[in-house]
């Protein structure tokens, strides 16, 4: 019979990109992309360009084999900050519930607070729960509802899997990275990087600052397009969100579009190599 030993509580589990390691360390110093963009090229070979160079590569080839039978997907963004039983929160997990039942995999950045509710909400529905983690200095954790998760070390790579395996986007409320992701999906669609998926706005208060910014500086001023203010959706409702998602995708061509939601991850082989 094994002894009964239990975990030494002083050291944590850690994520560092895709590695797990229980360590007495606490929030690291720097991370990849940080040692990436900032440091430069150094002798240590294990952070020398040329490995990561490879590093990366391992990052594409990791998301493209983990997500490359992903049937239809929606992205939801928002932040971390927001706790559980918060309006913001409640209305997170409403809305991962709805893309279930509309037969949608939801993918979130796997973390807590409003990336944390859409996968809580879809998971508790019958709906395939993504999370797509990133190594930050202090430490986050894949959320306990994600069904399939990765967990990266650059931002880039992260954000590709976001663009590459989602049909539509809806964003929550949020800080610094919840905008970066929101106009980096703007700027991919206005310039059209990617195909016009719509982009829904959720929580008319939280966002008529911003979208009042967007008409009375950009577009006035014509560093926009006034059609570029028709890009997105803002609503309360989500109904609504849910709605103006699956009806932009009758007219769309994306071939995962038109398989049901209960093919859109782990199907047959075959199906997967028709794509």
């Amino acid at each position: 019979m094994a002894p009964n030993i239990t975990p030494d509580e002083t050291k944590n589990r850690k994520l560092r990109g895709p590695v797990l390691m229980r360590t007495e360390l606490g929030d690291q110093t720097s991370t990849y992309d940080q040692r990436l963009l900032e440091l430069g090229a150094d002798h240590d070979w294990q952070h020398a360009d040329p490995w990561r160079i490879l590093r990366i590569q391992s990052e594409f080839v990791s998301g493209f084999d983990a997500l490359s039978r992903l049937r239809k997907a929606v992205t939801v963004f928002g932040s971390a900050r927001i706790a559980a039983g918060e309006p913001e929160y409640e209305l997170g997990v409403e809305l991962g519930a709805a893309l279930a039942h509309a037969g949608y995999a939801v993918i979130t950045g796997g973390g807590p607070g409003l990336m944390e509710a859409p996968n809580r909400g879809c998971h508790e529905a019958g709906g395939l729960s993504v999370g797509l983690g990133i190594e930050l200095p202090h430490e986050q954790h894949l959320n306990e509802w994600v069904d399939l998760g990765l967990n990266f070390r650059y931002f880039f790579a992260r954000k590709t899997m976001f663009l590459k395996y989602s049909q539509a986007f809806v964003t929550l409320p949020g800080g610094f990275g919840t905008m970066d992701e929101l106009f980096e999906v703007l700027c991919m669609v206005q310039t059209k990087k990617v195909t016009n998926y719509p982009i829904v706005l959720i929580g008319t208060d939280f966002w008529a600052g911003l979208v009042d910014w967007l008409g009375t500086q950009l577009t006035a001023r014509g560093m926009i397009s006034p059609h570029d203010m028709e890009l997105f959706l803002v609503t309360d409702s989500i109904d609504e969100a849910v709605r103006h998602i699956v009806d932009a995708h009758r007219v769309m061509t994306d071939g995962r579009l038109h398989r049901s939601g209960a093919e859109h991850y782990g199907g047959d082989a075959d199906a997967a190599e028709d794509e």
